[in-house]
């Protein structure tokens, strides 16, 4: 996505407001047009960036991201690493049961969860309780992790 055709639409913008003033109207726009055009960048960047962690916030999985190629933003969606489960140690063989009722739309999603990652539903569950705990039981991003700046290379 280029940011340029956005500012430079702001910074026409104000030329044609201030065109309705007279010759010193007209100058101090054309300063306050230059000093827009950077400050303009940067908010449009930090709009990315909020949208970006909302979205990544109502992902199931993965997240977006914002990457940089000069000064033009690309939004693009990583998928979450798999990790393959650890073989469980000699105490922590599967041995405890439990009964588990769930809603019937819930036991949908975890089957068809299980079925895309291509393990069985038991494994899934273990797995999913597995990452919840060690997380803290987290595991949502917010506004509280949220880096924000303006980089260059």
């Amino acid at each position: 996505m280029q940011l340029r055709p956005f500012i430079e639409g702001l910074q026409a913008d104000l030329e044609e407001i201030a065109a309705v003033g007279d010759d010193a109207v007209g100058e101090a726009a054309r300063r306050l047009t230059a000093a827009v055009g950077a400050s303009a960048g940067l908010r449009l960047l930090d709009a990315l960036t909020e949208a970006a962690l909302e979205l990544s916030s109502q992902l199931p999985s993965g997240h977006v991201e914002i990457r940089m190629s000069g000064q033009d933003p690309s939004l693009l969606y990583v998928e979450d690493e798999r990790q393959a489960p650890a073989p469980p140690a000699a105490e922590d063989a599967l041995v405890a049961r439990i009964s588990l009722r769930l809603p019937e739309g819930l036991k949908v999603a975890i089957e068809a969860a299980a079925t895309r990652e291509g393990v069985s539903v038991n494994s899934w569950l273990v797995r999913s309780l597995a990452r919840a705990v060690s997380s803290g039981g987290g595991g949502r991003r917010g506004p509280g992790n949220r880096l924000t700046g303006f980089g260059r290379s």
